[in-house]
């Protein structure tokens, strides 16, 4: 195995450039981190470029460096420290190669089911998590608008737990190429707002739903709001306002699986 001792090695310059977002976009690879996420890309398909062991790591079991044969190298812990994206590292990490999804790649599976439209999200682990659960509730497609953070963050990666190797990811520019997508795939826009004017479980949000969660402090998008087919709320006690982003998309989501646990 190739053992990593420089900061002049290119496999070193290329981790230290993917902790940047214009290198993840320019290269088009993004970074994984730990055992459990490197295996997990492994079986779905993910395709690995590169991956780096710490040299002292005794956690990495046999059967991930096998599949990984030639891509993998060794680095020195200093070196390994370097390129690792957390304090408490598993030993292993790797460069992934993004999935390049366009509007004519998406699935027929996917485009059947609800689509998660993130319209403008800033949180890494509002990102993430909404991902997951999108992924968890059997949601077809996770939609990203222009000025949505970094899907391929460190942060928003390891917060979605793998469901960025099954879930796509379509980045759309505008709202309006965004509304006339929706309306082309035949779904209604769904608009989550402490405004809208029916609760969400007086609105059947199992199928053909195009679900807008909107900016941590600013909300759903006016356009989005104005061409929304269905404007729904979370009822709340109390003095809350607003739920956390990822939460109230959760509870909307989930509307599909308990749709059809009582169907």
């Amino acid at each position: 195995m190739i053992e990593i001792t420089s900061r002049d090695n290119q496999i070193y310059k290329l981790f230290r450039k993917l902790s940047s977002k214009k290198y993840r976009d320019r290269l088009g690879m993004y970074i994984i981190e730990g055992c459990n996420l490197i295996e997990e890309a492994l079986s779905e398909g993910a395709f690995i470029e590169k991956a780096v062991i710490r040299q002292t790591s005794t956690a990495v079991p046999d059967r991930i460096i096998e599949k990984l044969g030639s891509r993998v190298v060794m680095a020195d812990d200093r070196i390994f420290t370097d390129i690792a994206q957390t304090e408490t590292s598993q030993g292993i990490i790797a460069a992934v190669k993004k999935p390049n999804m366009t509007a004519d790649k998406i699935p027929g599976k996917s485009m059947s089911g609800n689509f998660v439209v993130l319209d403008r999200l800033q949180d890494p682990g509002n990102i993430g998590t909404v991902i997951r659960t999108a992924d968890a509730a059997g949601y077809g497609l996770v939609i990203a608008l222009k000025g949505t953070a970094d899907v391929f963050s460190p942060k928003t990666v390891r917060a979605a737990a793998g469901s960025l190797f099954r879930m796509p990811v379509l980045f759309i520019e505008t709202e309006t190429e965004l509304i006339r997508f929706i309306r082309a795939a035949g779904k209604k826009i769904v608009a989550a707002s402490p405004a809208g004017s029916r609760k969400y479980y007086e609105e059947d949000l199992s199928r053909n739903i195009a679900l807008i969660v909107g900016n941590e402090g600013n909300g759903v998008s006016p356009l989005l709001i104005e061409n929304a087919d269905l404007k729904i709320n979370i009822p709340m006690e109390g003095n809350i306002e607003s739920l956390n982003a990822s939460v109230a998309a959760a509870i909307i989501m989930y509307e599909k699986v308990r749709t059809e646990c009582t169907r």
